[in-house]
């Protein structure tokens, strides 16, 4: 590698020494000390963890009381489970810092630093490179058919490639961890509103065998009424335009759902758009109508329903629901969320190839409905607690992949 290939693309002022290569022998001691008759320690074990926050990781407390045997750490030392699972072949490196002591399982290479900085190796062992060193080193494990098991002697020889000075070290582990902390306090906003949501559909909603919800609006008491859903709204459906003609989908610019676009609750953009020649034969449905999947592997788990946005054509795996006259369209979208689960065990068919609903029980289904002021008002509830849910997502996913990009050009 040349002197200029080890100069990152971003670094902060005043740094302009190419980085150095250093093994990871030469900056760490290993850990083996043995926990002996200690109780009650942040435990993690084996690989079940995978990659998540290094900084939070040992928090977990031991399911047995006897953990001798196990290696003991302190505060700041790391550890590394030499063997995992295919799904995650190199693992994952963690670091000790909620906590005076911990525990791991001897299948852990544990490790301290002496000549590094330690925030630094946190965000380098979340790059790219870090993998690939890894890889180039690990051989194939005997436990379990598929597994990568990589041995002390080797891990130890991985090679880094660091900043000579420990300041440009300091300044780049303080700079991840702002940023980490960032991230986490909107991963916490992001699932606090997503947790409130989920609250609030079931108290404003009333449960089974029930007229009236847990919670109100002020001003409204009388109960809600039962009706048919296809009293309250029509129907519709689609197709697919033949992928043969390629006049069907050539410089498409009509929006065209299929069962992959509904993956939030509300829908202004499809992976596909078709031509006019396309949609000819297609209805173009209006905004405000509501689309459902009612064929895909996804009815194994969910059952996907979002409000169009724009005017849009669908396909034979979607059917339309448009509201009509006293029911509101906010308010019935999140109806079928707040029922999600219930319906798709009701109507869900088996014993089919691929995953379905039985959409004409759904259209004779009965709901309970209140007045459309009241299905007014709760649909504006939720469609602006979704729009602050949406924002925090939004904010959260611009970090991540800040993050993603700095992690690549900071680091050689």
């Amino acid at each position: 590698m040349t002197e200029q290939a080890k100069v990152p693309a971003i670094r902060f002022a005043g740094f302009t020494d190419p980085w150095e290569q250093r093994k990871l022998e030469d900056i760490a001691n290993r850990v083996t000390r043995k926990n002996e008759g200690e109780s009650d320690l942040p435990l993690t074990i084996s690989s079940q963890y995978g990659l998540v926050d290094q900084r939070t990781f040992f928090n977990n407390q031991v399911a047995s009381k006897d953990m001798s045997g196990y290696y003991l750490l302190r505060k700041g030392e790391f550890a590394y489970n030499k063997s995992t699972s295919g799904d995650s072949p190199w693992g994952a490196v963690k670091r000790l810092v909620r906590y005076e002591k911990g525990c791991v399982s001897t299948l852990y290479i544990c490790f301290g630093l002496d000549g590094a900085d330690p925030d630094f190796l946190v965000t380098y062992y979340e790059t790219d490179r870090w993998y690939k060193a890894v890889q180039m080193i690990a051989a194939e494990g005997a436990r379990n058919h598929g597994l990568l098991n990589i041995a002390p002697n080797d891990f130890f020889d991985t090679a880094l490639i660091l900043p000579p000075s420990r300041e440009e070290q300091e300044l780049i582990g303080l700079f991840f961890a702002r940023l980490d902390n960032l991230i986490t306090l909107h991963q916490r906003k992001y699932d606090k509103l997503v947790i409130l949501k989920k609250s609030m559909l079931e108290k404003m909603f009333p449960k089974d065998g029930e007229s009236v919800p847990e919670i109100r609006f002020a001003g409204f008491t009388d109960p809600w009424e039962q009706r048919k859903l296809s009293e309250v709204a029509t129907f519709g459906g689609g197709h697919t335009p033949p992928m043969a003609d390629p006049d069907n989908y050539e410089d498409g610019y009509v929006l065209w759902v299929t069962s992959q676009d509904v993956k939030s609750n509300y829908l202004d953009r499809t992976t596909t758009q078709i031509t006019e020649k396309g949609a000819k034969e297609l209805t173009l449905y209006p905004a405000g109508s509501l689309v459902m999947v009612t064929r895909s592997g996804i009815l194994r788990h969910t059952l996907p329903v979002a409000e169009l946005r724009k005017p849009s054509t669908v396909n034979q795996d979607i059917r339309v629901i448009l509201p009509q006259g006293e029911c509101c369209g906010e308010w019935l979208l999140q109806f079928f969320i707040s029922h999600n689960k219930e319906l798709l065990l009701e109507f869900g068919k088996t014993g089919t190839t691929v995953e379905s609903v039985d959409f004409g029980k759904i259209k004779d289904m009965l709901l309970y409905m209140p007045s459309t002021v009241e299905q007014q008002q709760i649909g504006d509830f939720f469609a602006k607690l979704d729009s602050l849910i949406t924002l925090h997502q939004r904010k959260l996913e611009l970090l991540q992949n800040i993050k993603k990009s700095l992690l690549d050009k900071m680091f050689v």
